[in-house]
């Protein structure tokens, strides 16, 4: 008898889009984003992607320095695969962005594949009270781009490339599904690609199935066997797309970086809560989770005594 397929979970534990204001249960200091990213893992997460911000106003801090703390605490604490922000936020300049990667040499860090408007003034609609001024000047301006051209991607690429750090390639649209193919091509990049396609975000593709089923569509033909595919749903997205995704062969990643919510109008009171959700989609769907070192044998990833923390 087959065994049943296993999903990886991601957990996205802060990210730099949501602000303190919307939620209290947003991870914002060192001790906090450890606690949270712990707890996401002993919940079923095999790997946690991390963000740092400042401790004093939540603001995203992508220096070294600021990650120090918490993934010395996670790596003696958990065997769960680390995954390091090089996306930070998208007012920072590239070379910001991928000085944690390049320092402390993950197992895993995410890569932005393409350039994009970048909106987060629909979430002004909702909340309206904010505790730091940067909150409201952050989320009101819609004059972001996120750029990551072509040379910003290969400089992340070739700054990392002796690290033997593998990549969370996020595609935000099917453009960077393509642009990822020219890397692919290039040999810049090597089997198996870890895709994460995102969805709902101001900017990107929208979280309709049709979009869902495209992309993949997209990364079959062009990556066939080479790729493991997974899903990131924002907002209310979140746990819609999973299942999607789950059903017809996919990875799985939640985390209040990507939703803070467990249920209409409900705030999700930790990352675990969101990874416990997906994981009795994947469960009830007949699928099993994959453990860390599992999913460092899906993906051939280095292994945790191999990273600079």
């Amino acid at each position: 008898m087959a065994k049943p397929r296993r999903v990886i979970i991601t957990c996205a534990v802060t990210g730099a889009i949501h602000t303190p204001s919307m939620s209290p249960h947003l991870p914002i200091t060192a001790a906090e984003i450890a606690e949270a990213a712990l707890g996401a893992a002993e919940a079923g997460a095999a790997i946690v992607h991390l963000h740092a911000r400042n401790p004093e106003d939540g603001k995203p801090d992508q220096s070294p320095e600021a990650f120090a703390p918490f993934l010395g605490i996670i790596k003696q604490s958990s065997n769960c695969v680390v995954n390091i922000t090089t996306g930070g936020a998208p007012t920072m300049t590239i070379e910001e962005r991928v000085r944690p990667a390049a320092t402390y040499k993950p197992e895993v860090a995410s890569l932005n594949l393409g350039s994009m408007n970048f909106g987060l003034f629909g979430m002004l609609n909702r909340f309206k009270e904010f505790k730091h001024p940067w909150e409201k000047e952050y989320l009101e301006n819609k004059d972001i781009i996120f750029r990551n051209s072509f040379k910003d991607i290969e400089y992340i690429l070739t700054t990392c490339a002796g690290n033997n750090t593998r990549f969370e390639f996020e595609c935000y649209d099917t453009s960077h599904l393509y642009n990822l193919k020219y890397f692919f091509d290039q040999r810049l990049v090597k089997a198996p690609l870890f895709i994460q396609t995102v969805f709902g975000l101001q900017g990107g593709i929208g979280a309709h199935p049709d979009d869902v089923m495209h992309m993949k569509r997209t990364a079959d033909r062009l990556f066939g066997d080479n790729y493991q595919w997974s899903v990131l749903g924002a907002g209310s997205n979140q746990l819609k797309i999973a299942a999607i995704a789950a059903a017809q062969g996919g990875n799985v990643r939640v985390g209040l970086e990507d939703s803070l919510w467990a249920g209409p109008g409900r705030l999700a009171s930790s990352n675990a809560e969101q990874v416990r959700l997906a994981r009795q989609i994947i469960e009830g769907l007949g699928l099993e989770i994959a453990s860390p070192d599992e999913a460092r044998e899906i993906l051939s990833l280095k292994g945790g005594d191999q990273v600079a923390f």
